[in-house]
Formats: C-alpha cells, structure tokens, sequence
C-alpha cells in the first residue's frame, strides 16, 4: 500500500512538470517553479515530453540543474544527442564524476569521443583515471567530488579554503585532511570545524582513525566495511595513501544493490544481470554458459538413473515417489545456498565459524527430514495401501524407505548446499557462482543415489521385494 502511494505522489508530480510546460506561462515563471522539484521528477518527466518540450526544458535548466537531472535518468545519453556537442560536454563535466563516468562506459553514442575531446582537460583527465579501474573494484565507483584541507590551516584558514571548495565540491558534510603530496591524515565534520575556536589548529580536530579503503580493493571484499561504518563518505587512497577520492553512502547503496543483483543473476543460472534493452544475442551469451554445464551434469543424472533399471524393473511404483525426493533435496540445497551465501560476506569469518555453519545447517536439514519424513512414512503409507491396494505392511515398507531417503538426501542436500559455497569462497570464486540450477542439479544427483540406492538395498536386497 505504501509503495502505491508514493508511485502515485511521483506521478502526480510528474503530471505537474508536464503540465506546467505545456502551460501558457513565461519562460520566467516556469524557470522558477521547476525550482520546486527534485531533478528525479524531472528526469521521470522527460519521456513524456516532445523533442520540442524537452528542448525548451533544456533552454529552462542551467548546466548545473541539467547535470542532476541526467544523473538520474535511465537514458541520458540519448538526451544528450539532443543537445549540442559543447553543452553536452559541459553537462558531463558538472555531473558527479563516477555518474559521468558509468554513462560514458554504457553508452553506445557516437558522439561520446566528441563529448570528451571538448571537456575541461582536468575534468577530463579525472573520468579517464575513473575509467581506468575495474569495475569490481572500489576506484570505478569513487567520485573526485571531495574538500581536501592542508593540516598546518588554522581554523579561520581552514573555512576560507571551504568556501573556495565548496563552489566545485559539495560533498562538504565530511572534510579531508592531507599532508605533502595529498596523504591522507584524517578527517573532520563540517559542524567540528564550524564550532571550533579560531586559535585551534585544524589538527587539533582532525579524527586520525576515520576509516578509509584502496582504490585497488575489490568491491566485494570491502561491502561489510562499508555498511559497518554507515559515514556519509568514505575516503579512497592509492596504495602510497594519498586520497584519491570518496566513496559516498549513495554510491555504497549502489554498491550493494548492483551486487544483490550480480549474485540474484547468477543464483538463477545467469553470467551477469539482465535488463529489459539487453539484446536477444547478448541475453543468450549469459545464460548459454550455465545451460550447457548444467546440460552435462543432467546426462550425468540420467546415466545415474540408468544403473538403477534393475531396481524400477522389479519396484516400478517408486518411480511415482522420485519427483518428491528430487524436488525436496533441491529446495534444501537451495535453502542452505542462500544462507551461506549472505553469511559469507562476512570476511572476518574463521574456519571454525564455517565448519559451525556447515553442522547447523545439517542439523537444521535432518531435522526438518525427520519431520517431513514421519509424514512421508505415514501418508504414502497410507496412500499406497488404500490407492494401489497393496498389502499393508508392504505399503508401509516403500513408504518407510522413501521416509529415510527423504530424511537422508536433505541432510546430504544441507551439506552440498553449504559446502560448496564455501569451497568456491576458498579458491577464489565468487560463492553466488554455486547457483541454485548447478545445487539443484547436483542434489538431484544426490537424490537419485540416496533414494534408489536406499531401495536396492532395503527392499529388494534385504526384504525381498519385488514385481510391485
């Protein structure tokens, strides 16, 4: 309910954009009441406008306004397009750098190299050093947009560098002290350095634990950091600790959302995330991979299958009950997968944490087998003695051996579900790689042996069963 409402206020005040565009007013007076929205808003708005409106609303927006309307606009560069080489040059350099940057790699614009060639040779020296990390690293989502202060300033000193700042950078709720070279020596809050006394030393209020990353660290390794910290910014240093730039909350909410998305895409059998522009041939090259992987370890299952045709020959009612045991071992090996998976972010994690995790989820898996397996043993039982008209202790004997197989390929799925996470993690691959097709199919593989293994043994081995 919540969330219909607040679509409902976007909308309406995308509907209030638009139709004050499209009023009769002075460009004077639209100018002024555009002020009253966030660049959101008018970014949802621009869809829905004419190239002639958009043009006019571009006319309307300074290169400042315009910049944040950009950053939050799924297609930028195609409005970009419609500006001019210079003014689009000059939107991308009052755009938040790491904003700029991610648009300039996304896009498939002619016009991107042009863009560049017209920047600030500063501006565009900072989205080209951006440019230069990978992407699964911290340097690729920091922005330049920082106040760095000398140490020796005084107080007095120290605002007065602010001001001068602060017309570039507004990111100024958390201040940067450096040394010789730009190293990093600490920080200060914007209300600290306000209250001080002017005789005191920035120094003096310079908190020299505030915490801070490298540029080369991996996203991945540094996400419960900086979730731990919840600061406004976080500053990011070379590997010689000069500050290089900062790494804001906001970045780090688009950190972790873009990382839930990576590990949601892999745990469906996917190579990267899907979007709905992504082409059909570049869609099939991300989920080829893993179907024919997965292809191969279903020929396995299946050759598996085949070394059990001598039980199905004599017990072919068990073939009735093997979906049960299948579809029941996945969901546990998924279940225990995605638990793993959220705790091993944690990289302080010891190895007696993960063998503690392993045994708790076992655990957790026998005795939700030995629950669903009374039930199994009882209702099928009962099913088979009153549905297939089966004498009633051999009812009850199938029905028993497919309670234990339940009970052990959940116990076995836990462990598989578990452990191979873990395995991945050790050797250096990302754990959300043990997607949910490859643990599903490697617990059918578990099922398949537990249950007609089970049954070979039970009830054809030891009580003679058989032609049923």
């Amino acid at each position: 309910m919540d969330n219909m409402m607040e679509a409902r206020v976007q909308q309406d005040y995308v509907q209030e954009i638009l139709s004050l565009l499209r009023s009769g007013k002075s460009d004077e007076e639209i100018r002024d009441h555009l002020g009253d929205y966030h660049a959101n808003d008018i970014a949802e708005a621009l869809p829905e406008l004419s190239l002639e409106e958009r043009h006019r609303l571009y006319a309307l927006l300074n290169n400042e306004g315009l910049a944040e309307v950009m950053e939050y606009s799924d297609e930028a560069d195609d409005y970009l397009e419609e500006l001019s080489p210079q003014r689009a040059a000059a939107i991308l350099e009052e755009m938040e750098p790491d904003e700029a940057v991610d648009l300039l790699k996304e896009t498939d614009s002619r016009q991107k190299k042009v863009w560049m060639s017209l920047m600030d040779p500063e501006d565009r020296r900072s989205l080209q050093t951006l440019a230069s990390y990978d992407e699964d690293l911290i340097g690729s989502r920091m922005t330049t947009n920082f106040v760095a202060l000398n140490s020796g300033l005084s107080i007095k000193e120290a605002m007065r560098s602010l001001i001068e700042q602060a017309a570039d950078n507004d990111n100024i709720s958390t201040l940067y002290v450096v040394g010789k070279n730009r190293s990093y020596l600490g920080a200060v809050e914007l209300k600290d350095l306000i209250i001080a006394r002017r005789d005191t030393k920035l120094c003096d209020i310079t908190a020299t634990s505030y915490p801070y990353v490298y540029a080369n660290d991996r996203i991945e390794d540094c996400l419960e950091k900086l979730k731990d910290y919840s600061e406004r910014s976080i500053p990011v240093l070379s590997d010689s600790k000069r500050i290089l730039g900062v790494i804001t909350a906001q970045d780090v909410i688009e950190v972790v959302d873009d990382e839930m998305g990576e590990d949601y895409a892999k745990l469906a059998g996917l190579t990267a995330e899907e979007d709905l522009k992504e082409p059909i041939r570049e869609s099939i090259k991300k989920r080829l991979p893993w179907l024919m992987l997965l292809l191969v370890l279903g020929l396995v299952v299946s050759t598996v299958v085949g070394m059990f045709e001598a039980v199905v020959a004599k017990l072919t009612i068990i073939m009735a009950f093997q979906s049960l045991i299948l579809d029941m071992a996945g969901n546990v090996g998924t279940q225990s997968l995605a638990v793993t998976i959220r705790v091993l972010m944690d990289e302080k994690l010891t190895g007696r944490q993960k063998l503690g995790l392993i045994g708790k989820e076992m655990t957790v898996g026998g005795l939700n087998g030995i629950i669903l397996g009374f039930l199994a043993l009882s209702g099928i039982g009962a099913y088979i003695a009153l549905f297939k008209h089966l004498p009633l202790h051999q009812a009850f004997l199938i029905s028993f051996c497919i309670g234990i197989a339940l009970l052990l390929a959940m116990v076995i799925s836990s462990f598989v579900g578990t452990a191979v996470p873990i395995f991945f993690k050790r050797v250096g691959v990302d754990p959300a790689a043990a997607s949910g097709p490859l643990i599903t199919t490697i617990t059918d593989l578990v099922g398949v042996v537990t249950y007609y293994g089970l049954s070979a043994i039970l009830l054809i081995d030891i009580m003679h069963m058989g032609a049923i």
